[in-house]
């Protein structure tokens, strides 16, 4: 039960940022500065509960191996969304020429669907790293281990991920129930995540453990370093590094409570 709810509570930032991402258009600023407070959160769990429990489960090798697997598939999915992203703007691009009078309203979503930060893009990111740290979730409270910290790291980068992703995917002329079906579906992933971290992977050897917490981390270095950081920066300028700070020391104090 414990389990369910600590899955709730971590996915439902998912389906709140959908909402509001879908609903409400926020200035850029604010989105800058949420997407750097999620970094920070996210540096300090991938430091701390991600690649460390990794390390101490299996050792350094299958840490090191897992990091660099997490991070090749991450940037490799990344990096197909953005050519799709790509073909859908040049198509956008052709059908402005064909209809000049749409060229108007049409301009800002194309312009949009290149974004580092698009919204299949971020939804992947959320995905890959999101049902590992979700599994490691589970795990640590099938162990009685707490994994606060976890939770509320998930939270914060949850959020403002599912709030520019939903934005994005607007923006390409998504519709709204599209946008929060999709986001729906992935929040009940993650959820199921926990439930199965905490129940049969729970018995589960340290070294099997390690493996997916070791993908995990590198799936959200790779989304740092990809997406997560440059958007923020290209949104908020130098400012954004305060909100960074800001989410790594908030992350770091409820780690080591």
């Amino acid at each position: 039960m414990d389990a369910l709810i600590f899955g709730v509570i971590a996915s439902s930032a998912l389906v709140l940022g959908a909402l509001v991402g879908a609903r409400i258009r926020l200035p850029k600023a604010v989105l800058a500065g949420m997407l750097a407070f999620a970094a920070g959160a996210l540096i300090t769990a991938l430091a701390f509960e991600l690649f460390e429990d990794a390390y101490e489960h299996g050792g350094i090798w299958r840490a090191a191996v897992g990091l660099i697997v997490g991070a090749v598939v991450f940037t490799i999915l990344s990096a197909w969304l953005d050519r799709v992203a790509a073909g859908r703007h040049e198509e956008s691009e052709g059908s402005e020429k064909l209809d000049p009078d749409a060229a108007a309203t049409d301009r800002a979503p194309s312009s949009a669907s290149t974004s580092g930060a698009a919204g299949l893009a971020l939804l992947a990111a959320v995905t890959l790293d999101g049902v590992p740290e979700n599994v490691a979730l589970g795990v640590s409270l099938g162990e009685g281990t707490g994994g606060l910290a976890l939770l509320a790291a998930i939270f914060v980068s949850n959020f403002p991920e599912a709030l520019v992703g939903s934005a994005s995917m607007r923006e390409q002329g998504r519709s709204q129930r599209f946008v929060f079906g999709t986001w729906l579906a992935c929040a009940a992933l993650l959820t199921l995540a926990v439930v199965v971290g905490a129940g049969p992977l729970s018995t589960a050897s340290p070294e099997t453990i390690s493996l997916p917490l070791a993908f995990a981390a590198g799936a959200v270095l790779a989304s740092l370093a990809d997406t997560l950081m440059p958007e923020a920066y290209e949104k908020g300028g130098p400012l954004v590094a305060l909100s960074t700070t800001a989410g790594f020391v908030l992350s770091f104090v409820l780690a080591t409570l």
